[in-house]
């Protein structure tokens, strides 16, 4: 069985964006609202309530630290601090239902396989766009609103310690 890891936004980063109400990549403000919308957290990823819960609405790079070209996006997270996504080999289970772009690129940030997969088809993609060997890490997107969200990483490449995304699919063993 392919192993992979789905990374949020770390840990750090979220509590950063909670305690100051700034983007930590570039100090806009953060803002706060009741959910309108699905979402999803960038850090527990779980669908947002809408009505109930509450989020944050901040500008971040997934590329930092991997390519020097930005490419700023908003993202949410929940207001109050929730448990981040750390589950090994597991597809965040609130996301399969949903329209997924699954983009795998290689290095400097090259793009090179895409996959739009069904709720049955998550892995098997997953498993197909790792088997090229080009492909160091996959980011996931929401296809109706062409919205970034996790990446995945392939593992075994030991391309883990190479890359310090904070929200991705990374394959491991």
């Amino acid at each position: 069985m392919l192993g992979f890891k789905v990374l949020p936004v770390s840990p750090e980063l979220c509590e950063q964006v909670r305690s100051s109400l700034k983007a930590p990549q570039y100090g806009h403000p953060a803002h706060a609202e009741p959910a309108a919308g699905y979402g999803p957290c960038r850090s527990c990823l779980r669908q947002f309530h809408v009505g109930c819960d509450r989020r944050l609405l901040f500008t971040y790079n997934p590329f930092a630290g991997i390519d020097p070209y930005p490419s700023p996006g908003p993202i949410f997270i929940h207001e109050n601090a929730c448990q981040p996504f750390d589950q090994v080999s597991t597809f965040p289970p609130e996301l399969r239902s949903l329209p997924l772009t699954f983009e795998g690129y290689g290095l400097e940030r090259w793009f090179v396989a895409r996959e739009r997969p069904t709720d049955s088809d998550i892995e098997a993609a997953i498993a197909r766009l790792f088997a090229n060997p080009d492909v160091d890490y996959i980011h996931v997107r929401n296809t109706r609103r062409a919205v970034l969200w996790p990446t995945l990483h392939d593992w075994t490449q030991g391309a883990g310690d190479r890359h310090s995304i904070s929200c991705g699919i990374f394959r491991c063993d």
